[in-house]
Formats: structure tokens, C-alpha cells, sequence
């Protein structure tokens, strides 16, 4: 269609030039020339980065070239696509472009697309999990064709004027630029006396100010041709008068103090000059005996030692002020403090001749500082961080490691440091509690009451005396076994009646109970051997199993694998566990949660069974990370983003607890209790072609399939733990 009317086009340019109605085209780029723009991006075997990229173009009609081939350095058969961004408002959303290209389809690897590019920015990416660093920027200027004239300008000033052709009481000078034949002016600029910053002009520019000036002026095409510098200059005097009072003055002095008045580093000198005659016309200031100087903005005065800072001011009658003062003593700042508190621990207790200790520890953290400790916190068996004030009890069976660290009062945080220990059983049982919920605040179903998860006086938490993980007959029932256990702990002080109605208010709210949310979960992972040699490893990488009862993945072996269950499929589902970023120094976890996809063997377009999840079911992201792949937590990885704002952040080590509800084609996702992501999987919206496996035609996942779990590599490690899931 373009090349058709490119072609009609040029003939009846033609047939206009014959009979004289048209001359011969210019030097201006033309609109075939405007097509000639061809753009290209290569790609190969590494994942991290595009081969080669364009950072700019023209706008109008582009070709965009895409290669990823032997001949661009693609040894290994990877496929890499080119996706242009549309749904960020931060970039252009007008080209709709995603590329597929790998070296063994059917044009070799190389493709090509017509776009009509328009000014601003686009955001491309390559889109296959795994590769999101390979992006950047695309930046489209004006197609100003072959302007090289600078736009003309000029100045016209206007005020009334005396005989000797002084502007009376001030002047207004106007600023005019055309661009005539050229792309067109973009911007105008002026500045005040020689040595004044460019401003942008908008309007005319008003001087009232007595005395000589100079206004100098430009204007810049949208070619970038700039014109040369020109300047206007005239002089104001002001209208006739009587006045004979000079203006009234006054400085303040702020900055941080001592507590003998001295001033921290710096002190900000403040003038102010009021005149009710025929006003301020100019403000003056001298440091000690140094020559005066005009003030137009607040004297920062940072030399340590005992400084005046002198003050005048004239009105525009020419009167003058009486010279004033002010005197401070500016001192320097005493050295900062960087160094972090020192830590300490000791673990007491009885212990057994395998030196572990019987029936519980007793963990003591110490810390000091120079400076003053301001806090000292500790973290239960990756637990979160929570206000040390009295010895640790640890009492539950089992290996565990305390994590604890110290803030100062200069805002210093110590490494954190831990020490590991176990507890067997002794004559104190383990506490009598129904279920085992560490989470942060109390939960109920997928409801956060925001009131904190404290241990009770039967060494329970409040999130495990709830049992909202139990099968429960009915919603009535499930309230009253709540509001029994909310009696006895606001009887007991361990909440208040705010907290109290806070809970029983997200139970009411949880549903849990009432038909349709009756069906139990059932446990797919609880941290035993057992339970994971029920689960499958395909691809690289591993998952190891902890003595915490969770497992972790990349602990021994690199690369991109998955773990999933196949002892069965599941259609309409909520699935919940918990995750922990653990990747080692100052990286961040990146896995993900595979849902609905088919039987992982079997796939004789797969070299890789992995693979498989990927391309047929979807992935529900874990990615805490600030930078790098634009798929966050929550996302459905390749189809639905959600950024950082959106899933928020936790901290490293922190349990995290998500909830994955699929019902038909709409997904749920909710991190410790809020809902962070919903997604309609709508026809259209396959992230990669239609295979002859695929459900349908219409872009439709699979509306069952298994669960899985991704492994990323050794530097992206994630911990899960108590997987369940209940059908819906």
C-alpha cells in the first residue's frame, strides 16, 4: 500500500514539473528518502545483550531489520525476539513489533518489519525468560530533512520614554524568531547582561530595575541550527519623585547550631529590603571588608572562623540605606561516624554429649558503640527481623540458626552475623500449637489484619492459634472458634481491643468456611524426604532439601531447570507456600511458579523438557530485584507485568507468602495477603506462536495442567517451603 502510493506519487509529480506547475524537488529530505531509513538490531549467543542496536532515528516510515543467525554469531540454535514496549507510559506505545527469530526458522534467522516511527522514545527488549537484560532505547527526533538555516530573530522594546530616550519606570522587550522554509523554530532563548544564564522566553521580559542593561537573545530550529547570539541594550531611570527615604533592610542568619550559638559548617546570611516610596531597586552585600556585590540569592558562608556580612539596599529614587551588619562564627563539623556498633553473642543451656542443647537455648546478643547503641535486632531461623530487649528462649526441637545485627545512633547498621545450634527434646514438650505460621503480621486466609504475629503465653503465635489452614464446615463456625481464641488473648494482654477487632474483622472477612472455600488443602511439600522425592527435576540446575524443612534451589549445579510435581493435573486451583530470597552477598532472588502446563516429556519440538512450562503454561514471577528484568514479583512472566511499586519489596532471608488462585482463565496473585496482580488470559495474547499442540486458536493456555517450580541458577537462589494446594 505504501509502495503504491509512493508511485502515484513521484507520477504526479512528474506530469506538475511538465506543465510547469511544480518545480524540481529540493535538498529537503524527501518521503522516499524518509523510507530509505532502514534500522537494525543482531542478536547471538549471548543472552545478557543485544549483538548490535540503533540508539536513534528519524521519524516517519522505517524498515526495522532483525538477525539472530550463524552469521551474527548464533552457534547454539537460541531463539531471542525484538519487542517493542506498549504499555509503559514512559515510552512510546505506537508500534506494535515482536519478533521471534532464531537461527533454524524459516528465514534463517532474519526478519523485516514496516513501522511508521514517530518523535519520542521507544522501549525494546527481548521478551524469553531469562533474557531480560537484553533492552535499551530507541530515541526518534523530527524528520527535519536537510535543514542547515538557523532561524532569523529580532527585538523590539517598548516603554514610554524621555527625551534622552530612557525607558521611564521600566521596559518590555519583545522577542520574535521565524523559520522560513525550514523545519520550523523550537525554542527561544534570552539572558540578562553578559554574564546571565539562557532562560527560555515565553513572554515579553519586563525590566524595571534603574540602571543600564543588556538583554541578549536566540532561537534554535528543530534541526538544532542555532542563530547567532544578538542583544538589545537601554537604559531605565525611574519616574519622577519625591521620595526621599531610603528602603528599610534586615538579614536573618539560619544553619545548623551548636549549642554556643556557633554555626555547623555553614551559615546561610538572608537579606531583606522593603520601600513603600518608589520601591527596591537594588540590594547590596560585602563579606568582612571585601567589595560590595549585587544579592539576588541567599549568602552561604562556608569558611570556618568569625565573619561579617555587611547589607545595603536603594530605592529607585536613588536613596540609599544606612550600611547594616551581621556577625556569626562558623566552626567545622566534628568527624563523622561510619563505624558500626560491635556485636556479640553467647548461647547457654544443658547439653547432651552431641552438644546440643536439651529442652532450650537461651540466646544473649550484646552489643557496643562509641557513639551509643540505639538497636539491636534478631532474626529466628530466616525469620523476619524483630526488637531485641531480653534473651531469646528457643524451645522448638530442631536445628536453628539466630541472625542479629545493631544499629548506632549515627544511623550505622552492623553486618549481620549468626550463630547456629540445636534443640532437642527434654522434659518441657514442644509448644501445643495447631499449626506452624511465623508470618509477620496475622493473616487470616488472605486477609492482613496488620496486627503483629507475637507469641502467646502458651509459646503459640496468634497466626497459629487462628487455624485458618483448617477444614472448617462452616463460616459461623469457624467465627466462633476465632472470637474464643481473641477472648482469651485480650484477656491474657497479649492483644488490645483495637487489634482485637482487627482480627475479627479479617476473619469475617476471609470467607473461610462458606461454600465453595471448604475444601481442605492438601500438602504437596512439607520439608520431609519423602514428600520431596515425590517431585521431578528436568533441565539444569537443582534444589537441595534444608534441615529447616525447606528446600533451595541452585545449590550445587548451574543453569535453568525446573522441579515439578507430576503425580497429578490441576484445573481451577489456589495454590500456597512460601518463598525466601537467598541469593549469596548482594544479588536477589529469581525464580518462579509454573503453573498449567502439560506433561513435560513427550515434546518432540522440545530439546529441552523445561521448556515446556515455559512456552504452554505460564509463570508467576519471583523477582525482587530493582533492576534488570522488567518482570517483577507477581508478574505473569511474558503477558501481565507488575513492577516494583506494584509487589512491593521484603528484605533478604524475610519468608514471603504467596497465593496463587487460577479460576477458568482469571489468575490471582497475592503476597502476604495482598492482592498484587489479577490476569484474564484472553485470546490474542500468546507471548509465543501458536503450536500444533496449543489449545485452540485464539491464544488460550491450557485450562489444566501441573505445577512447577524454576530454577535460575547458583547466583539466583530462592528457598520454598509448606506447599499446599486445594482445588477449587
Amino acid at each position: 500500500m505504501i509502495r503504491q502510493r509512493r508511485i502515484w506519487t513521484a507520477l504526479l509529480a512528474a506530469v506538475l514539473i511538465m506543465l510547469g506547475l511544480q518545480t524540481a524537488p529540493s535538498t529537503a529530505r524527501t518521503e522516499q528518502q524518509v523510507a530509505e531509513q532502514v534500522l537494525t538490531w543482531t542478536a547471538g549467543d549471548d543472552i545478557t545483550k543485544y549483538n548490535s542496536a540503533p540508539t536513534t532515528a528519524v521519524a516517519g516510515t522505517a524498515t526495522i531489520v532483525f538477525e539472530n543467525s550463524a552469521a551474527t554469531g548464533n552457534t547454539t540454535g537460541m531463539p531471542h525476539t525484538l519487542t517493542f514496549a506498549t504499555n509503559d507510559p514512559e515510552f512510546n506505545s505506537d508500534v506494535q513489533l515482536n519478533i521471534l527469530a532464531s537461527p533454524n526458522d524459516d528465514m534463517g534467522g532474519r526478519h523485516t518489519a514496516e513501522v511508521t516511527l514517530t518523535p519520542g522514545r521507544y522501549f525494546y527488549s527481548c521478551t524469553i525468560p531469562g533474557h531480560g537484560q537484553m533492552q535499551g532505547i530507541l530515541v526518534v527526533t523530527e524528520g527535519t530533512g536537510e535543514d542547515t538555516t538557523a532561524p532569523a530573530t529580532s527585538v523590539q522594546i517598548s516603554g514610554t520614554q524621555n527625551s534622552q530616550g530612557e525607558y521611564v519606570g521600566s521596559a518590555s522587550v519583545t522577542i520574535r524568531a521565524t523559520d522560513e522554509g525550514g523545519s520550523g523554530v523550537d525554542r527561544v532563548e534570552y539572558a540578562i547582561g553578559d554574564t546571565g544564564a539562557w532562560q527560555p522566553y515565553t513572554t515579553p521580559v519586563v525590566v524595571d530595575q534603574v540602571g543600564s542593561h543588556k538583554v541578549r537573545y536566540r532561537a534554535t530550529d528543530k534541526a538544532g541550527n542555532v542563530s547567532a547570539e544578538k542583544s538589545a541594550e537601554f537604559t531605565v531611570v525611574s519616574p519622577p519623585s519625591d521620595d526621599t527615604t531610603p528602603p528599610e533592610t534586615s538579614a536573618t542568619v539560619s544553619g545548623e547550631r551548636n549549642p554556643d550559638g556557633t554555626y555547623v559548617d555553614m551559615a546561610t546570611v538572608t537579606v531583606t529590603a522593603s520601600d513603600t516610596g518608589s520601591g527596591v531597586n537594588t540590594i547590596e552585600y560585602a563579606v568582612g571588608t571585601g567589595a560590595w556585590q549585587p544579592y539576588t540569592m541567599p549568602v552561604m558562608v562556608h569558611q570556618v572562623g568569625t565573619h561579617t556580612v555587611r547589607f545595603r539596599a536603594t530605592d529607585k529614587a536613588g536613596n540609599v540605606a544606612a550600611d547594616k551588619s551581621v556577625e556569626f562564627t562558623v566552626v567545622a563539623a566534628p568527624p563523622q561516624d561510619t563505624t558500626p556498633p560491635v556485636t556479640g553473642v553467647t548461647v547457654e543451656g544443658t547439653r547432651n554429649s552431641d552438644g546440643a542443647y536439651v529442652a532450650n537455648a537461651k540466646v544473649t546478643v550484646s552489643a557496643t558503640d562509641a557513639g551509643g547503641v540505639a538497636s539491636i535486632e534478631y532474626s529466628l531461623d530466616g525469620g523476619p527481623y524483630l526488637a531485641y530487649t531480653a534473651p531469646v528462649i528457643v524451645d522448638r526441637a530442631g536445628a536453628h540458626t539466630l541472625a542479629y545485627r545493631a544499629t548506632d545512633t549515627a544511623g550505622n547498621t552492623s553486618a549481620a552475623r549468626t550463630v547456629s545450634f540445636t534443640v532437642v527434646a527434654g522434659e518441657v514438650p514442644a509448644p501445643p500449637c495447631p499449626e506452624y505460621d511465623e508470618r509477620l503480621t496475622v493473616i487470616v486466609g488472605t486477609v492482613d489484619s496488620g496486627v503483629p504475629n507475637r507469641v502467646t503465653g502458651n509459646r503459640c503465635r496468634i497466626n497459629e492459634l487462628i487455624e485458618d489452614e483448617k477444614e472448617w464446615t462452616s463460616h459461623t463456625l469457624f467465627l466462633k472458634h476465632v472470637k474464643t481464641v481473641l477472648d482469651r488473648l485480650l484477656k491474657e494482654g497479649v492483644i488490645d481491643q483495637r487489634e482485637y477487632n482487627a482480627i475479627a474483622k479479617a476473619a469475617r472477612q476471609s470467607g473461610i468456611g462458606r461454600p465453595g472455600q471448604t475444601e481442605g488443602y492438601r500438602t504437596i511439600f512439607d520439608g520431609s524426604s519423602g514428600s520431596f522425592a515425590k517431585w521431578q527435576h528436568v533441565g539444569g540446575g537443582s534444589f537441595g532439601l534444608n534441615a529447616d524443612r525447606s528446600m533451595t534451589s541452585g545449590t550445587t549445579k548451574a543453569g535453568l531447570g525446573m522441579l515439578w510435581f507430576p503425580e497429578r493435573k490441576y484445573g481451577d486451583f489456589s495454590l500456597r507456600l512460601q518463598w525466601r530470597d537467598d541469593a549469596p552477598g548482594t544479588g536477589n532472588a529469581n525464580s518462579g511458579v509454573f503453573v498449567r502446563f502439560p506433561w513435560v516429556h513427550d515434546h518432540p519440538e522440545e530439546t529441552r523438557p523445561e521448556w515446556v512450562a515455559i512456552k504452554y503454561g505460564h509463570e508467576v514471577q519471583v523477582l525482587d530485584r530493582p533492576d534488570g528484568d522488567m518482570y517483577k514479583t507477581g508478574s505473569i512472566y511474558g503477558f501481565d507485568r507488575v513492577g516494583l511499586a506494584g509487589a512491593g519489596v521484603t528484605e533478604k532471608g524475610t519468608w514471603n507468602d504467596y497465593e496463587i488462585r487460577v479460576v477458568d482463565q482469571h489468575y490471582s496473585v497475592y503476597r502476604n495477603g495482598v492482592l498484587i496482580n489479577e490476569f484474564d488470559n484472553l485470546g490474542g495474547q500468546d507471548f509465543y506462536p501458536p503450536r500444533s499442540d496449543d489449545p485452540g486458536t485464539d491464544g488460550r493456555r491450557f485450562a489444566s495442567g501441573y505445577i512447577g517450580l524454576q530454577v535460575h541458577g547458583t547466583t539466583d537462589v530462592v528457598s520454598y517451603r509448606d506447599i499446599r494446594i486445594k482445588e477449587l
